[in-house]
C-alpha cells in the first residue's frame, strides 16, 4: 500500500483498526504511517487481549507443572488454552503495533499470529467435543492406547490447518495492493475470509450434532443408572436435566460469541461502517476469556492445584480421582 494510501487510512475513524475514508470503513489491519489517536474500541479489546493471556496462562501452567495432567483430556484443554493464550498476546501486540511501531511486516505477522491462534481455538474445542463424545460413546475402550494416538493426531490436524490458515496473508494472500479485494478485516482479502467462516460454520455443526448425541447418551444413562439403583423420577429428571443444561451453556456460549463475526464476515465487505466490525469481533474475543472457565477452572483437579498453589489447602501429593471428559 502506498503512501497516500496510508495516509487516507488516517481519515475518518481513527484507531487501531483504522478505516479509510469514505471509500473503506473495514476494519484495518495493516499499517499506517501517521501516529493515530487513541481508539476506545482497540483500548477494549487490548484490555481483553491482557485479560485473555492472564487466564489462560494459568491454565498453561498448571498443566505444564502438573505430571498428572498428561492424559488425553488435560492435553486437549492444554491445547485450548495455548491457542487462546497467543489470541491474546495477538491482541496486545496488534495494539503496540499499531500505535506504536507501524511496520506493515510486523502487522502481517501480527494478523497471522491472530488468525492462527483462533483458528487453533475453535478447531481444540471441536477436539474437545470429540473426545466427550467418544469418552462416552466407547466408555469401556476409551481409556487406551488409541486414545492417545487419536488425540496427538487431532492435536496436529488442528494446529497444522490453523497455521496453515495463519500464513496465507503473511505469504501474500492479502489485499495490500488491490484495496477492492479487502474484507471488513484489513488486510485479510473476502475470500479468505469466506473461507474461514465456511469453516468455522462447519466447525459448529459438527459440534451441534455431537452435543445432540451426547445429551441422548446421557439421558440413556441417567434412565440406565436410576433404574438400576430404584431412584425416583424426579432424581433421574434432575439429573439429566443437569447434564442437559451444561451441554447447552456450553454450546450457547460458542455460538452467542462466534456466531454474529462469521454471519458478518459473509455479508459484509470493506466498505461497511468499522463499528460493526467492531462490534461483532468483541464477543467473538470474549470466547477466549470464557473458555478457561468452562474447560479449566470448573475441573476438580485444576482446583485442587491452583488452591495448593494460593494457600496450600491441599498436599500436593493428594492423588488424583480419574475422571473422564465427560465428568468436566
Amino acid at each position: 500500500m502506498n503512501k497516500d494510501m496510508s495516509h487516507n487510512s488516517t481519515e475518518g475513524q481513527q484507531g487501531w483498526f483504522a478505516a479509510s475514508n469514505g471509500s473503506s470503513s473495514s476494519l484495518n489491519l495493516d499499517s499506517v504511517v501517521q501516529p493515530l489517536a487513541l481508539n476506545p474500541w482497540d483500548v477494549v479489546l487490548c484490555i481483553s487481549g491482557t485479560i485473555i493471556s492472564c487466564e489462560n496462562a494459568i491454565v498453561v501452567a498448571v498443566i505444564f507443572y502438573t505430571p498428572a495432567f498428561r492424559t488425553p483430556m488435560f492435553l486437549l484443554i492444554g491445547s485450548l488454552a495455548i491457542a487462546d493464550f497467543l489470541a491474546g498476546l495477538g491482541l496486545i501486540f496488534h495494539f503496540a503495533f499499531v500505535y506504536c511501531i507501524q511496520s506493515q511486516v510486523v502487522n502481517l505477522i501480527t494478523v497471522g499470529l491472530l488468525v492462527t491462534s483462533f483458528t487453533a481455538s475453535v478447531g481444540s474445542l471441536l477436539a474437545i467435543t470429540v473426545d466427550r463424545y467418544l469418552s462416552l460413546y466407547n466408555a469401556l475402550t476409551y481409556y487406551s492406547e488409541r486414545t492417545v494416538t487419536r488425540t496427538y493426531i487431532m492435536l496436529i490436524l488442528t494446529w497444522g490447518f490453523s497455521i496453515c490458515f495463519g500464513l496465507l496473508p503473511v505469504m501474500g494472500w492479502n489485499c495490500l495492493k488491490d484495496i477492492s479485494t479487502c474484507s471488513i478485516v484489513k488486510p485479510l482479502t473476502k475470500n479468505n475470509l469466506i473461507i474461514l467462516s465456511i469453516s468455522f460454520f462447519m466447525v459448529f455443526a459438527v459440534m451441534l450434532q455431537l452435543y445432540v448425541q451426547i445429551c441422548k447418551i446421557v439421558c440413556r444413562h441417567a434412565h440406565q443408572i436410576a433404574v438400576q439403583r430404584h431412584f425416583l423420577a424426579t432424581s433421574h429428571y434432575v439429573t439429566t436435566r443437569k447434564g442437559i443444561s451444561t451441554l447447552a451453556v456450553i454450546l450457547g456460549t460458542f455460538a452467542s460469541c462466534w456466531l454474529p463475526f462469521a454471519i458478518y464476515c459473509l455479508l459484509g465487505d470493506y466498505t461497511y461502517p468499522v463499528l460493526y466490525t467492531y462490534m461483532t469481533i468483541l464477543p467473538a474475543t470474549y470466547n477466549s476469556m470464557i473458555n478457561p472457565v468452562i474447560y479449566a477452572f470448573r475441573n476438580q483437579e485444576i482446583q485442587k492445584v491452583l488452591w495448593t498453589a494460593c494457600c496450600g489447602c491441599f498436599s500436593s501429593t493428594m492423588p488424583f480421582r480419574s475422571r473422564s471428559p465427560s465428568d468436566v
